[in-house]
This record gives C-alpha cells, structure tokens and sequence, in this order.
C-alpha cells in the first residue's frame, strides 16, 4: 500500500510514525513543517497503518462527514485538493473554523450529513472521495445518500461505529447488517476491524456500483 503524495512516515520520539505537512492544530508533535498523524486520534490514519488500500493518492476532491473539531480533516486537507468538512454540532463546528483559517482548501459546513440535499450547492458535483466519520445511527444510509457526490471512479472510506449503530447488539453483528445496507448503493473492496487504535469499528473501502 502506497501513502497518498503529502503522507510520511517520520520520526517522533524515536518511532516513524505517519505525518502531514502543515500548520499544527491540536497540540500534535511536529517535526519541522510536518505533524504527527496519530492512529489513535484518527480513523483514516489507522487505516493507512492497517495497510488498507484507500486509493488516495493526494490532491483529490473529498467531501468528509462527520468533522468534528478537525483533528482527521485537517490532516486530510494537507494533503487533499478541495475538502468540504461537514459537521452537524456548532460546538465542533466553531472549532473546525478555527483550522479552516489556516487552509485555504478546507471548506467548513455547518450541516447534517443525513441531509445532503441542503450543502448540495455547496459541493462539487463530482468528488473523489467520500470519508465518513459519523456517529449516529443509520451510517449506511448516510454514505448511499451522499454517493449522489461521488464520481464513478471514486471511493468511499467510512469508519463504522458499532455502538452508535446499537449498543447493545455484538459488533460483529452490527458490521454485518451495515454492510448489507452499504452494498445496496456501493461494492465492498476491502473491510478491517480497527482495534486496538479504535475499539468496535470497523474500516470500510467501497466504490459505487
């Protein structure tokens, strides 16, 4: 597995670790202009440090659900052409503005991810990646009604939460059923649990049928 143009591995504290080229956001540890992307911290990272084939190879279009504060989107948009960051909370969003100041392709949406109709003309038609980060329940139905965005070459990177899907019900369970709910809009290429950098998810790479 290749690292997308503007991903590293560099040294922090005598460890290579993934690291993006940019303005520190979170009290990271940098090294010179580049930033620890910590897998602990961030889905996509521990994606990358799976191995997982993402298909990013840097200065794509992505649309990102589920925001936050920043913490993954900022890292993605070091290396990313135009990325629109949506996010539902004002809390998180207010934050998000605050590291949008610093990158000028980092388009911050006060949005409900469930509702693509209304930052529909916000976004590019066309984008090449869809990440999703989203803890709400109905998480395949977030991603097949944002796929409208995604080119037909492009790909979905999702983090499937278990227990924000159902908290009661074993995790294997709930992946299989998201899954199946996926598969109505999208072809599966390649899943992985998260664990250890991130317990009861599930990494997910698709491309739309």
């Amino acid at each position: 597995m290749t690292l997308p143009e503007g991903v590293e591995r560099r040294e922090f504290d005598g460890e290579e670790r993934l690291a993006t080229q940019g303005p520190p956001v979170y009290g990271e540890p940098t090294d010179g202009e580049w930033r620890l992307w910590d897998a602990r911290r961030s889905k996509l990272a521990a994606f990358l440090e799976f191995g997982m084939e993402t298909a990013l190879q840097g200065d794509e279009t992505v649309l990102y659900l589920g925001a936050a504060s920043g913490t993954t989107v900022s890292h993605v948009a070091d290396f990313a052409g135009p990325t629109y960051a949506v996010e539902f909370a004002p809390r998180p969003a207010r934050d998000l503005l605050d590291v949008a100041e610093a990158r000028r392709n980092l388009f911050p949406l006060l949005k409900d991810a469930r509702k693509p109709e209304t930052y529909a003309h916000v976004v590019e038609s066309e984008v090449d990646a869809i990440v999703q980060d989203v803890a709400t329940r109905g998480q395949a139905r977030v991603a097949r009604e944002n796929a409208r965005f995604l080119q037909r070459d492009g790909v979905l990177l999702a983090a499937i939460k278990a227990r924000s899907e159902d908290v009661a019900s074993d995790p294997e369970e709930v992946f299989d059923l998201v899954l199946a709910d996926l598969r109505e809009e999208y072809e599966i290429l390649e899943t992985r649990q998260l664990d250890p950098f991130h317990d009861d998810h599930l990494g997910v790479a698709a491309v739309p049928r």
